[in-house]
């Protein structure tokens, strides 16, 4: 059964369009995350689904209910804000059980729930605490059990993790989506951040100008993109303009050859091609593109290489251990390794 379902969404602000026709079926228990630059229309899509926007056009189903024009405080789902929202004057314990006391849920099953949950965030023992003498991973936990604390059809999170530093948001990635497997909860995340959407997410909708670009598991996403800008959105790529005609294509003033895994939006055209810069290969063959080393970093686990073809750069990714007689300045031939060329439009 189809747990959450958006049937033509469309949302303005006046003359503005933020949302345009947006259609999605989100299957019980999956985590999803709503990807995009700012100002794409992911954050006002879960508001919509909330019922903290009401849409100029379409309408939502959960658990095929449409809960178009029911109030959010009925629409059974829990929710994390971008700012936490915890209340200062309340211990730890009380800021998660809030949702319950609003509701008139007595006093023993709050703290029932609030020691079941605090158990589950991996904070036993705190319920006591007040809020400024937790650490912000604490506080995220804390914010996460409160919409939690209903049992909710449908958990959705506005950029729940971007106040972290890189290594605590990492972390709490991985706690995140734990949490989520646990319990099987329907989950929808708001976020900027490709590693983030593709570390957690059973399914990535990206989304451009309140339009959807593409919606797909994160590694068809990452390999078969559906246009530019979802290529050049999900990972890092090199985007170059290309030429397809009689089974090879035309880039830099050189041919390639489609071989077999290779994704070819077009049989003859001027197109776009995208390689990963992990299917960038140097040297080796004296066929391919001449190109001039212009950077190097070595990150430890790969050795990032830019490089210059004409008025073109290219991004490649060497594994640990190769590369080691490349130099800023030398010139070397590049190719793309078979079956991962993918020609968009």
């Amino acid at each position: 059964m189809t747990e959450l379902r958006i049937e033509g969404l469309s949302k303005d602000f006046g003359t503005f369009r933020a949302l345009d026709n947006v259609s999605l079926d989100i299957p019980n228990g999956k985590f999803v995350c709503l990807l995009g630059p700012s100002g794409c229309g992911k954050t006002t899509l879960l508001r919509v689904i909330a019922g903290l926007e009401a849409p100029s056009d379409g309408r939502v189903y959960v658990g095929g209910t449409d809960q178009t024009n029911v109030p959010t405080h009925k629409r059974g789902m829990g929710m994390v804000f971008q700012s936490l929202a915890l209340f200062p004057h309340l211990d730890v314990a009380k800021n998660i059980t809030y949702p319950l006391a609003i509701r008139g849920v007595d006093k023993a099953a709050q703290r029932a729930r609030a020691e079941e949950l605090l158990d589950l965030v991996r904070l036993p023992g705190l319920g006591a605490r007040r809020i400024h003498q937790l650490s912000g991973g604490q506080r995220q936990r804390v914010a996460i059990a409160r919409g939690l604390s209903i049992n909710p059809q449908v958990f959705l999170l506005d950029e729940p993790l971007s106040a972290l530093d890189a290594s605590l948001r990492e972390h709490m990635q991985i706690e995140l989506r734990q949490i989520q497997q646990s319990l099987g909860v329907t989950t929808v995340v708001v976020t900027h951040d490709q590693t983030e959407a593709l570390t957690m997410a059973d399914l990535v909708i990206v989304m451009k100008d309140g339009v959807i670009q593409q919606a797909g598991a994160p590694m068809d996403l990452y390999h078969r993109p559906a246009n530019a800008f979802v290529a050049g959105f999900i990972g890092t790529t090199n985007i170059m303009p290309c030429t397809v005609a009689d089974g090879a294509v035309s880039v830099l003033g050189h041919s390639f050859p489609i071989t077999k895994g290779d994704r070819i939006a077009t049989q003859s055209g001027a197109a776009q091609l995208s390689v990963r810069p992990e299917h960038v290969v140097i040297g080796g063959t004296t066929e391919g593109l001449a190109a001039e080393i212009t950077f190097l970093r070595d990150l430890g686990e790969s050795l990032h290489v830019l490089m210059r073809v004409g008025d073109q750069e290219i991004n490649a990714h060497l594994a640990p251990g190769h590369g080691h007689d490349l130099a800023v300045g030398k010139s070397v031939n590049i190719r793309f390794r078979n079956g991962q060329k993918v020609v968009v439009q």
